[in-house]
């Protein structure tokens, strides 16, 4: 079971550098971001799996605050979206 579970780890590991390979090559704000939330959440799921592979619960702690990054990263890319959709509206008025 444990070579199932670092099998699936691995092949998790190949969409996270698909999606380097994405940020690297994308002029776009929000490709970027959406590669980032894809590398957490993959490296959330890398580490939940190892975790259960090699029975170490501290682990999922780390997963845990993983995706809680990923979260506010997520939220700060929106907010500041909407900061720049506000400066813009004002330049147009005036």
């Amino acid at each position: 079971m444990p070579e199932f579970l670092f099998g699936a780890a691995l092949f998790i590991l190949g969409t996270i550098a698909v999606g380097l390979v994405r940020i690297l090559y994308s002029r776009q704000a929000a490709d970027c971001m959406m590669a980032a939330q894809l590398i957490g959440t993959g490296g959330v799921a890398i580490l939940l799996l190892l975790a259960v592979a090699t029975d170490t619960p501290p682990i999922v702690d780390v997963a845990l605050m993983l995706a809680l990054l990923a979260a506010f990263a997520s939220v700060a890319f929106v907010g500041g979206l909407q900061g720049k959709a506000s400066a813009q509206a004002e330049d147009h008025r005036k």
